[in-house]
């Protein structure tokens, strides 16, 4: 079922207690990981019940270069074949998350990347150079 939760915060200061209670509030959609991302302008949070990828799919997903998260909840049905055209492109992946695909598809083809992807699915995407928040339902 999993959950996704987040806000910005740059016009008022919040601290760390507010994601992680947010985030223990919806423990019960996602027993199976939680976790937090926070920056100076957004926290984001994710409770997941694992599905596709179990052992590494865990989120919040963060970027190589630490520039792009993602939250997910869904599933991405061609996520395979969109992986092999980003892997003919040079992206590396590292887990076999549906996740993966769509953080790396942001980040080759911005919101493009949506007409791509074939699924049902909720997400949140920040990109921390750009104070960037993408949200789709």
């Amino acid at each position: 079922m999993c959950g996704i939760v987040g806000y910005t915060h740059r016009s008022q200061p919040t601290t760390s207690n507010y994601i992680r209670k947010a985030v223990r509030v919806l423990a019960h959609r996602g027993p199976d990981q939680q976790g937090v991302y926070e920056s100076a302008d957004v926290s984001l949070g994710s409770v997941r019940l694992k599905i596709i990828d179990l052992a590494s799919g865990d989120q919040p997903l963060v970027s190589e270069d630490r520039n792009t998260v993602i939250i997910f909840n869904g599933e991405i049905y061609n996520h395979a074949e969109v992986r092999e055209e980003l892997r003919a492109r040079g992206h590396r992946f590292l887990s076999t998350s549906d996740t993966e695909v769509i953080l790396a598809a942001f980040r080759e083809w911005d919101t493009d990347c949506f007409t791509r992807l074939r699924g049902m699915f909720g997400l949140a995407l920040w990109t921390e150079s750009q104070s960037r928040l993408i949200l789709v339902r």
